[in-house]
């Protein structure tokens, strides 16, 4: 094994709790906060936070992963006094370790060591491809919300936002309309081109809206006439950007279709949740 993974795989491992009645693997989260890179409990409080929310959401009873304990400790000269910490099941551990900060390294290994072996490697790279291409799809979406208002207020209705949008597009794409490049994607007319745009386009796009909302509100232009051909240029710099490092956004392949990736994650996750065992239903002050 590489050595820079030997030493957080062995704090995991020496870290598992056991509860010989029932077999049921734990961890407690005081235990998981310096191995996942947490130097301070309230940060990694944040992240066992977003990882009961995401435990809710997909289905699963909170307390069946999570069970808020209260311990112990000795400090200074023999004193005890009491601290709050969670057990956690391994579903719970994986969780956090998709709700923590993704440029600790720490959190990169936790990802896989606390996933199931069963398609362990797939499940986790699909999550990681999801998370990337949802977090560019999801600031797009504000982007072109944020400028759907502004424009709204300087005379350009619903059906005009969409013809600067597809002239945009056009700029981005070196001529090929929003259509032609579902065509060649295969996409039907009801579903977003930008659910199956790889994510350097995705952020490509959001760049340019970015550029045209901010440049609309400092011209204060008026009018779809303005604001399309203001549109169709910050489309065609970062165009030309990309261009200067040999890539061609009409060229680059179609990525899997977000709402299908995204459902095979959670149907992957769910799986995973059910092949942990729960915590034992009564309270455990260990």
């Amino acid at each position: 094994m590489d050595k820079q993974f030997q030493a957080p795989q062995l704090n995991l491992e020496t870290a598992v709790q056991r509860a010989d009645a029932e077999g049921i693997e734990f961890w407690f989260a005081r235990d998981l906060q310096a191995p996942l890179g947490y130097a301070r409990w309230e940060n990694f409080q944040t992240a066992i936070q977003r990882a009961m929310e995401s435990c809710e959401a997909s289905g699963h009873a909170i307390l069946d992963h999570f069970r808020g304990v209260t311990k112990l400790i000795v400090h200074g000269k023999g004193g005890e006094r009491e601290i709050d910490d969670f057990m956690l099941t391994r579903y719970a551990c994986y969780l956090i370790a998709q709700n923590g900060d993704p440029r600790k390294p720490e959190i990169a290994f936790a990802q896989s060591y606390f996933a199931l072996q069963t398609r362990k490697q797939e499940l986790i790279e699909d999550r990681m491809r999801l998370q990337a291409r949802m977090e560019a799809r999801d600031r797009l979406r504000e982007s072109e919300k944020a400028l759907s208002q502004n424009i709204f207020e300087r005379g350009v209705d619903d059906a005009g936002f969409g013809r600067i949008r597809s002239k945009g597009d056009q700029a981005l794409f070196g001529g090929h309309t929003t259509q032609a490049m579902k065509d060649k994607y295969g996409i039907v007319k009801s579903r977003p081109l930008a659910d199956f745009l790889p994510t350097l386009t995705i952020a490509a796009k959001n760049l340019a809206t970015e550029m045209t909302n901010h440049n609309v509100e400092q011209a204060n232009l008026l009018g779809e006439h303005a604001i399309t051909h203001e549109h169709i240029k910050n489309n065609e710099s970062v165009r030309d950007m990309l261009g200067q490092r040999g890539i061609k956004p009409e060229k680059l392949a179609a990525e899997e279709d977000l709402q299908k990736l995204e459902r095979r994650v959670k149907s992957e996750e769910k799986k995973l949740a059910k092949r942990t065992k729960t915590l034992p239903p009564h309270d455990d002050n260990r």
